[in-house]
């Protein structure tokens, strides 16, 4: 019964701050899981939409289906290719990243090739930095929230992420709010497998009708995390593809 109840209820968030209320109102809950990318250091948007927007933001005129070819292309190099080391902050994460986008554009986008290549080393710099502030910023506003939940709570981690995401955790000042991180180059599952949570549930080793899964993707956090019988709590933003 408590599976299906809590199946039936999905909170919607505005901000992750809301999560103190949800928190306050569900005695149940007993152990926290979080996603971090689109959650933690966006807002609830999909990492595409800002960096599509640090293009923009740098004077490329890039259209939206060349982007979207370019993002695919940069991250299935970055799950196949061992590219990012575990040492590796999130800036350095995006300077591979876009540094691999721009190699896409270059051999695939005619208009790229007459681009001078210090012209391309700079755009793409600059690209990463906005990148990186932009997720510093985020995660900043979490701090609080983080805080006051870990000192109720205990909170684990669960992301599709590279192998390095304790390095980027550490460098934004958050991994201590965390007893625990799940990570898909790692453990060699991936979301939306409901088995990467069934994991984090057991690292809390508390049952799924005690545990809120906290999100930004439907597809990825949610519905898995239903299927487990879990409480849920998404934070909707712009979700990928862009338009």
């Amino acid at each position: 019964m408590d599976r299906e109840k809590t199946s039936a209820e999905v909170h919607e968030l505005r901000r992750l701050s809301d999560l103190i209320t949800v928190t306050e109102t569900d005695s149940g809950i007993k152990g926290i899981i979080f996603d971090y990318g689109g959650t933690l250091d966006s807002r609830g948007d999909h990492w595409s939409h800002i960096i599509l927007d640090a293009y923009r933001d740098s004077g490329i005129d890039i259209t939206t289906d060349d982007f979207k070819k370019a993002y695919v292309y940069a991250e299935r190099a970055l799950e196949v290719h061992g590219i990012i080391s575990p040492d590796d902050n999130f800036l350095r994460v995006m300077e591979k990243k876009i540094s691999l986008q721009f190699k896409y554009l270059r051999d695939n986008m005619t208009p790229w090739i007459i681009l001078a290549e210090a012209c391309m080393e700079q755009k793409s710099a600059s690209i990463a930095r906005y990148c990186h502030e932009y997720a510093r910023t985020c995660v900043n506003e979490t701090k609080t929230t983080l805080e006051t939940l870990s000192e109720r709570y205990p909170l684990v981690m669960v992301s599709n992420f590279y192998g390095n995401l304790p390095a980027v955790l550490s460098d934004f000042g958050i991994d201590n709010f965390f007893s625990s991180v799940i990570e898909s180059a790692r453990v060699g599952i991936r979301k939306p497998d409901p088995a990467i949570f069934r994991l984090a549930i057991e690292a809390l080793s508390l049952k799924g009708n005690e545990t809120l899964v906290v999100g930004d993707s439907m597809k990825n956090d949610i519905r898995p995390a239903l299927s487990l019988g879990c409480r849920v709590a998404h934070l909707p933003g712009r979700e990928w593809p862009p338009e």
